[in-house]
C-alpha cells in the first residue's frame, strides 16, 4: 500500500494534541447547580420539600393503617387476603446460584449507569415534554433560569456534580460518563437477556408473574400491613407477596424496558430512521420518561434495601446470598463482601476516570463502537414541516476569535474560500458564490446535541454527495476531515472526522442557509455541516476546509476530532 501523500492543508499545523487524562488546569471551572427544581403551572417547587412532606405523609399513613386495621371489614379483608394470592403458583427451587450471581451482576451494573446517566443529565439540567427546548418550558431542571443578558451556550448551562455522585462528577465530562453509561447498559442488557432466558426455563418465573386478578387486592393487603408496621408473614422462599410481586414485575418488566427504548430513542440516527414513530416519541420526551424510569429504579433499590434490613437481614441474606432457607448467618457475611465491593467500585471509578481518560474512552469504543458503526449505517429520512421549526435553538460551541474571521465577517465573507483537497482527483477552492450558484437542498431536520437538547430547523445548502461528484475522492480516501476557522475550548484548531461512506446520506449538506436567512454567525456562518445521523458536535461550524484521507491517526492526538481529542467523545457518534 502506498504511503498518503503529504497533507495540502495548512490547517494540520493548527491541530493540537491532547492529554490522556483530565488535566483540572485546562478544564472547564466548576459551576454548581441548585436543588432540583419541578415546575408545576408556572411555579417552581424545590424538590427539598419533599424530604418534610414524605415524612408527615409517612406518619399520616401509618396512623391510617393502624386506625384502618381495627375496623372489622378491613380484619375480615385482611384473613380473606393475607398478602400472597393463593393461587399463585409455589417456587419450588428456591433462590439458585444464577439468580444470586445476576442479583449481584445487576446490583453492580446499576451503579455505574445510573451515576453516570445523572453525570450526562448535568450537561443539560433541565428535562422538557415538547420536542423544543426553549427556555422557560423545561418543567424539571437543577439550574438557574436561562439568562436573558447574555449570550447563553450549552456548554455555559452545564454544572458540576461530586465526583462521589457522578462519573467522573467533573462538569462536562459527558464524553466519558456516556463511554460508561453505554459500555455497561450493554452488560446489563446482556444480563437481563440471560436472566429473562432462565427465568422462564426454570419455575423462577412464578415468583415474579402475576396469573391472577387477585394480586391486587393481596397487594393492597400487603401494604396495610406494611403501613402499621406489623408485617405480613414472609413466605419469599417460596412466593412472593402481592406487593412484591407486583412491584417486581413493573421493575423487570416495564421500567427495564423502558428504560432501554427511551435511551435508544434519543439518538439521531434511530429517532431519524424511525420516521413518524421518531416524531411522535421525541428525543425531549424519551428523555423525560428516561429519567421517570430513573426515579423508578432509585426508589424501589431504597425500598428494596430497606426492606432486606427490617423483614429480616439473616433470612433475605440466606435467601439471595447463599441460596439456603433458614435463620443462620451464613449468607450475612457473603453480603457485606458484596457490599465491599459495591463501595470500592464506587470510590474508585471517578479517580480512576479522571487519570485514565483515555482508557475509558478506548475499553468504551471497543465495546460499543460496532452498535455506533452500524447506526451510523443507517440513512436518516425523517424530516419535519414549517410549524414545527423550533423558536429557540440553543447556540453552542467556541465562536471563531481571529482577525482572519472579523475581516470576513466585516466583509460579508466575500472573499472567503472553502478548500476541498487531499486524495481527490479534482481539487477545487469554492467561493460563498460559488456553492450559492449551484443546486440548492432545503430540509427541515432535528438537531441532536450531546448534551441533551434539541431543536428542529431548515437548512438550506449543497448536498455533499454533490462536492464528492466534483471533486471526486480516490479509492484510497476513507475519511473526510472538517477543519473550522475557530479554535477549541483548549486551544488548537476545531476539527472533526467522518466516513466518507457518511457523506452520501440525502441530508448531509454543507448548510449556508438556515430558517430561510444567511446562516448567522452564532451558529456557524458562512458554512457548516448538517449530517443528520450524527450527534451536533460532529457537524462543524465555520467550516474553513475539507480534507480526504486514509486514515486520521495523524491528526490532532488521533482519536478523529477535537471533542474526541480534548474531551474524550467517540468520532462515530450516531447514538
Amino acid at each position: 500500500m502506498t504511503s498518503q501523500p503529504p497533507s495540502p492543508e495548512p490547517l494540520r499545523a493548527k491541530l493540537s494534541d491532547a492529554d490522556d487524562r483530565i488535566r483540572l488546569d485546562h478544564w472547564m471551572p466548576p459551576q454548581q447547580g441548585i436543588f432540583p427544581r419541578i415546575r408545576i403551572g408556572r411555579k417552581w417547587i424545590n424538590t427539598l420539600w419533599a424530604l418534610p412532606i414524605g415524612a408527615a405523609v409517612l406518619l399520616c399513613l401509618i396512623a391510617l393503617a393502624q386506625s384502618l386495621r381495627e375496623l372489622p371489614e378491613v380484619k375480615a379483608f385482611i384473613q380473606n387476603h393475607p398478602g400472597i394470592a393463593q393461587s399463585t403458583p409455589v417456587v419450588d427451587s428456591g433462590f439458585p446460584w444464577w439468580l444470586q450471581l445476576q442479583h449481584f451482576l445487576n446490583m453492580f451494573f446499576m451503579l455505574f449507569i445510573m451515576r453516570s446517566g445523572l453525570q450526562i443529565l448535568a450537561d443539560h439540567p433541565r428535562l422538557y415534554w415538547g420536542r423544543d427546548c426553549t427556555p422557560g418550558t423545561d418543567w424539571f431542571r437543577f439550574q438557574v433560569p436561562v439568562p436573558k443578558d447574555r449570550i447563553w451556550t450549552a456548554k455555559d448551562d452545564s454544572v458540576t456534580l461530586p465526583t462521589w455522585l457522578g462519573i467522573p462528577g467533573l462538569r462536562h465530562t459527558l464524553g466519558l460518563s456516556r463511554w460508561w453509561h453505554f459500555s455497561v447498559n450493554l452488560l446489563w442488557l446482556i444480563n437481563g437477556v440471560a436472566f429473562y432466558i432462565l427465568l422462564f426455563s426454570t419455575d423462577q418465573w412464578r415468583r415474579l408473574v402475576p396469573v391472577t386478578w387477585e394480586v391486587f387486592p393481596a397487594a393492597l393487603s400487603t401494604a396495610i400491613q406494611y403501613a402499621s408496621l406489623n408485617f405480613p408473614v414472609d413466605e419469599g422462599w417460596t412466593r412472593y407477596n402481592g406487593l412484591q410481586q407486583l412491584s417486581y414485575f413493573v421493575t423487570v418488566f416495564i421500567a427495564a424496558p423502558v428504560s432501554i427504548a427511551t435511551g435508544l430513542m434519543q439518538s439521531p440516527a434511530i429517532s431519524n430512521a424511525a420516521g413518524w414513530f421518531g416524531r411522535l416519541f421525541n428525543r425531549q420526551a424519551m428523555r423525560s420518561v428516561h429519567f421517570i424510569s430513573f426515579a423508578w429504579f432509585v426508589g424501589f433499590i431504597l425500598a428494596h434495601g430497606a426492606m432486606v434490613f427490617v423483614t429480616g437481614i439473616r433470612q433475605n441474606t440466606n435467601h439471595m446470598f447463599a441460596g439456603i432457607d433458614d435463620a443462620s448467618w451464613t449468607g450475612f457475611p457473603l453480603f457485606l463482601v458484596a457490599m465491599a465491593i459495591l463501595l470500592a467500585a464506587w470510590l474508585v471509578v471517578s479517580p480512576f476516570t479522571i487519570s485514565h481518560a483515555r482508557l475509558v474512552q478506548r475499553t468504551g469504543a471497543f465495546m460499543i463502537g460496532w452498535l455506533m458503526g452500524l447506526a451510523e449505517g443507517w440513512d436518516p429520512r425523517s424530516q419535519l414541516t414549517k410549524k414545527d421549526i423550533s423558536p429557540y435553538f440553543w447556540p453552542n460551541g467556541t465562536m471563531p476569535n481571529s482577525k482572519e474571521f472579523d475581516d470576513l465577517v466585516a466583509e460579508n465573507f466575500a472573499s472567503y474560500r472553502l478548500h476541498v483537497g487531499g486524495l481527490v482527483e479534482a481539487p477545487r477552492d469554492f467561493s460563498l458564490a460559488d456553492l450559492r450558484a449551484m443546486p440548492k437542498q432545503e430540509q427541515i431536520t432535528t438537531h441532536f446535541c450531546i448534551q441533551g437538547w434539541s431543536g428542529v430547523a431548515e437548512w438550506g445548502g449543497m448536498p455533499m454527495r454533490d462536492i464528492l461528484d466534483l471533486v471526486k475522492p480516490t479509492p484510497a480516501a476513507l475519511y473526510a476531515v472538517f477543519y473550522s476557522l475557530a479554535d477549541g475550548a483548549d486551544g488548537g484548531r476545531y476539527y472533526d472526522v467522518h466516513k466518507i461512506d457518511n457523506m452520501s446520506h440525502d441530508l448531509t449538506i454543507l448548510a449556508y442557509e438556515m430558517n430561510g436567512a444567511p446562516l448567522s454567525v452564532l451558529h456557524g456562518a458562512p458554512l457548516r455541516l448538517r449530517c443528520e445521523n450524527e450527534l451536533g458536535f460532529k457537524m462543524v461550524k465555520w467550516v474553513a476546509a475539507i480534507e480526504f484521507v486514509r486514515d486520521f491517526a495523524d491528526l490532532g492526538a488521533g482519536q478523529g476530532g477535537y471533542n474526541e481529542d480534548h474531551e474524550f467523545y467517540g468520532y462515530r457518534m450516531p447514538i
